[in-house]
């Protein structure tokens, strides 16, 4: 039902995370090919700003819609993020590894977005939820998508927003941390 990451690096265990793939989750096809990134050298957090869900199927239709938002609304080629996360840690694949989101603005070209889905403005972060992003960056970093020495901030530190929201900025590093 999902896609799983490469377990093994050189041989030994790397951090995996599943993943929903595009297709399982119903993703419309991008208007055309993402620019390629080889390696992010930074990751940017967002939040959604959406309410949260919990169920699988409350999800999945939040990813789609935040998808048709992007496309359709901000006449973006496909969703602007890499990845997605649910609160029950589920991991959505938006752009995936090694495409150049539309995330922010000025910043896209050297990083990844990975959003939290829903509004972290009062609410804090679920731990499934953070252990899920400190498995995939964890996994970006052992497969070669990610720098080991990568930067990591909220959307807020690029642009002029409240995004990833106070709550979710309060614990960014500890996404960071072994």
């Amino acid at each position: 039902m999902h896609s799983k990451l490469n377990p093994y690096i050189d041989g030994e265990m790397a951090p995996t995370v599943e993943i929903v793939s595009r297709q399982q989750w119903g993703a419309a096809a991008p208007k055309q090919a993402p620019d390629k990134i080889s390696c992010a050298q930074r990751v940017i957090i967002h939040h959604t700003d959406t309410p949260s869900c919990s169920s699988r199927s409350e999800c999945v239709s939040r990813v789609v819609s935040i998808q048709r938002g992007h496309m359709t609304e901000r006449k973006w080629d496909d969703i602007g993020y890499n990845f997605l996360v649910a609160a029950d840690g589920t991991v959505f694949e938006g752009r995936g590894w090694g495409a150049v989101g539309a995330h922010a603005k000025g910043n896209n070209h050297d990083s990844l977005g990975i959003a939290f889905m829903g509004n972290f403005k009062s609410e804090a972060p679920s731990c499934e939820a953070l252990a899920s992003v400190k498995q995939l960056l964890q996994s970006g970093v052992s497969q070669g998508f990610i720098k080991p020495q990568f930067g990591l901030c909220g959307h807020r530190d690029v642009g002029d927003t409240e995004c990833p929201g106070a709550k979710l900025y309060g614990v960014l590093q500890q996404l960071k941390s072994t």
